[in-house]
């Protein structure tokens, strides 16, 4: 694997975790958003650190041979500790329990950590190993031990992880369902990494070499692994924000005829007043509602339910259900009042709907958006309103 495949985790996993630290910032005590930054810190980390050139670079600097492979086995195993402990303060309970829950996981991994470096002091590893260490040195004293001590530690944590996830999934669902099914099968992948890994070094043991297991096949794992599981602990936190930023800009969207047949009522005058570029989705959508419950009262003398009835009983004979029959009548009445407007037609004498369209819901103003756009029957209305002006035209010429 190249370096880029090791430093373009790295930075993706940090840049998500800048995106966190304002949170951190704000609610540092919450320790749900604390393991989150270590977990997202240590992820990056463990790909940052096992790239060969960093390994060159940090052996090179302390002058120690392999000293690099000794920070990745501490910052992985660290990293397995804190989505241990991340899980159990996700899942949540009793404060007393996942508080001691969590401090047995830390103090088991803070004991692996010191294992793993004082194995390693006491072993032997004068040739550097930038990418194959594991199998090199798998039949060393001590260096062997701190090897498999490592490879356990992370499948006691994928093991761990897995069964943690899995049972929290048959009873959630939803976005955090979705979430725990992908950190299920990030953490299966991890454990065929560490799996990988362990068969290559038995193999040594025996006199056999299957390091393509260790060097080429588990590397390819681990950079999945970290991007399923990533998107596993983010899923159930973005989903829905996902889903509702994709419906405002849906229903923005869809409000775009209603707004421009209101807007073109008193052209040059805009419908509400102008908002910053980088305003958000939820406020742009908020103009625009805003914009149209003006355009309707601009417009309201011209109201004329004669128009809506008319049109929504043409609609139902031409095979309208009610529902959009009567935003068809609805269209139908503001594109003729619209076009009165604007030609200065008197308002009519008989009552005009004063409730209907005011208070209308969002779905019934993208219904009648919709039926400006599409419907036949609101288009013979806006043909008909212009009609009269034509005819008193007409009669005022002669």
């Amino acid at each position: 694997m190249g370096a880029s495949a090791y430093y373009i985790p790295a930075l993706a996993l940090w840049a998500g975790l800048g995106s966190k630290l304002p949170e951190l910032v704000r609610s540092w005590r919450d320790p749900l958003v604390r393991w989150v930054c270590w977990v997202i810190f240590l992820g990056g980390a463990g790909f940052a650190f096992a790239a060969p050139p960093t390994v060159a670079a940090v052996n090179r600097t302390s002058g120690v041979p392999n000293l690099a492979a000794l920070l990745v086995y501490t910052v992985v195993s660290a990293y397995s500790a804190s989505c241990l402990v991340l899980i159990l303060h996700w899942r949540g309970g009793p404060a007393g329990h996942v508080r001691r829950l969590a401090r047995r996981w830390q103090t088991g991994y803070a004991v692996v950590i010191v294992l793993l470096i004082l194995l390693f002091v006491l072993g032997d590893a004068p040739v550097e190993r930038r990418t194959d260490l594991d199998t090199y040195y798998a039949g060393v004293p001590w260096i062997g031990q701190m090897i498999v001590l490592y490879l356990l530690g992370h499948m006691t944590a994928a093991v761990a992880t897995t069964v943690l996830c899995w049972r929290w999934a048959l009873r959630v669902d939803g976005w955090l369902r979705a979430g725990l099914w992908l950190l299920v099968a990030g953490w299966l992948l991890n454990l065929s990494f560490s799996t990988l890994k362990l068969t290559a070094v038995a193999a040594r043991w025996t006199g056999r070499n299957w390091d393509v297991l260790s060097t080429v096949l588990a590397p390819g794992l681990v950079g999945l692994a970290a991007t399923v599981a990533t998107v596993g602990f983010t899923l159930p936190l973005y989903g829905p924000r996902l889903v509702a930023l994709w419906r405002e800009v849906t229903t923005w969207r869809r409000l775009g005829p209603l707004w421009r047949e209101l807007g073109s009522a008193s052209p040059g005058v805009p419908l509400a007043a102008p908002i910053p570029w980088y305003s958000s989705c939820a406020m742009r959508l908020t103009q625009r509602e805003t914009g149209i419950q003006d355009g309707l009262n601009l417009v309201r003398p011209h109201l004329d339910d004669r128009v809506r009835s008319h049109a929504q009983t043409t609609a139902r004979a031409a095979g309208y259900g009610t529902e959009d029959a009567f935003r068809v009548g609805l269209a139908a009445m503001i594109a003729a009042a619209v076009r009165s407007h604007r030609d200065d037609v008197p308002a009519p004498r008989v009552a005009v709907a004063r409730n209907t369209v005011a208070f209308a819901s969002r779905a019934t103003l993208v219904g009648v958006a919709c039926a400006l756009r599409t419907s036949p029957v609101v288009a013979a209305a806006r043909v008909a309103a212009v009609a009269p002006v034509a005819a008193d035209d007409e009669r005022t010429a002669l």
